[in-house]
């Protein structure tokens, strides 16, 4: 009887594209990463100004400073070895490009091919990236390098009202878009703060006041205080913030400049909630029946400026209705009447 002999086929071997991200301090590399690291029978790099590489020497891997081409890759593996590239930032298009068409053409056998993320953005990273482009822009740029606060204001307006408007239309990529100019007015500002001579200040003063008023007027939150309706949570929330404030009267920190039916209404909230009872001035006019129906449509959990605004689009579209009528040409039997 005959045995029959079985060859094994040698193992491809396995590269690894290593990807990590500039908004995460260079070394703070996940653990698979490092173990693919450590594990590697190679370690190549094609750029040689990569943040992360001195890192990597201090952790003693040896990194090649080469550009990975795809065959030389696959060759490198045979035997079962690894290779690991730590990917440029442009991601290595042109190595994965050329190891896809190897394997397309099914006369090669490849290498197990990982991806492996050797760190992530954590949610918000990309305002990293506003900042930086906000500084550039500031040095850079013949018009924003001269802006000032009270050039800016009419903007910040301009931007809220348009972000208003998307919400109100139910347009979502619009106000992505506007929610990303508001955000631009801010980031601005910060940046312009900053070169005050004798109170500056930064975007990251702006994010840590924020975060510090969230904090403290949400106890029951972050710490011992219980809150379990909306009602219970405006009433931390107003405690809070007369203690911060220590008003004398409810209407201090109400601006004056804003809409008159979003400022009667902004007042008589504070007068509801403080428990006041102030009655409506005894004058008659247009300005004071405005203010009456402001109060009553704050009191009946109405936004006034928001009723309004949709009355007007209403009335709008009417009058682009009676508009389209008007240069309609006329009918036949109505530039004719028929004889009696």
């Amino acid at each position: 009887m005959n045995a029959t002999s079985h060859e094994t086929p040698a193992d491809p071997g396995r590269v690894v594209l290593l990807t990590t991200s500039h908004r995460v301090a260079p070394g703070l590399l996940s653990w698979p990463a490092w173990q693919a690291l450590r594990d590697a029978d190679e370690v190549l790099c094609a750029d040689g100004g990569h943040p992360q590489l001195p890192y990597l020497g201090e952790a003693g891997i040896s990194v090649d400073i080469a550009a990975p081409i795809a065959e030389r890759l696959v060759e490198s593996c045979a035997g079962g070895r690894s290779v690991v590239v730590v990917a440029t930032a442009e991601g290595e298009p042109g190595l994965t490009d050329g190891l896809a068409r190897m394997a397309g053409s099914g006369r090669v056998r490849m290498p197990e091919l990982e991806l492996l993320p050797a760190s992530y953005d954590l949610p918000g990273a990309r305002l990293l990236d506003l900042v930086r482009v906000m500084d550039r822009i500031r040095l850079q740029c013949p018009w924003s390098s001269r802006r000032t606060h009270e050039d800016l204001a009419k903007y910040g307006l301009e931007e809220a009202y348009e972000l208003v408007e998307a919400i109100e239309e139910g347009d979502r990529e619009e106000m992505r878009e506007e929610l990303g100019d508001v955000l631009l007015q801010v980031i601005f500002h910060a940046r312009i703060a900053e070169e005050h001579r004798d109170a500056p200040f930064s975007v990251d003063d702006v994010a840590a006041g924020i975060v510090a008023k969230l904090i403290h007027r949400h106890p029951h939150v972050f710490g011992e205080e219980t809150a379990t309706t909306a009602e219970e949570v405006e009433g931390h929330w107003l405690r809070s913030k007369a203690v911060e404030k220590r008003r004398a009267s409810v209407t201090e920190g109400v601006p004056l400049g804003q809409p008159g039916l979003a400022l009667a209404a902004k007042l008589a909230s504070r007068v509801r909630t403080a428990g006041l009872d102030v009655p409506l001035p005894p004058v008659e006019g247009v300005g004071y029946d405005l203010l009456a129906l402001a109060v009553r449509a704050e009191g009946e959990g109405v936004d006034p400026e928001a009723a309004l605004r949709a009355a007007a689009r209403s009335y709008r579209d009417a009058i682009k209705e009676a508009e389209r009528r008007a240069g309609e040409p006329a009918s036949p039997s109505a530039s004719h009447p028929r004889p009696r």
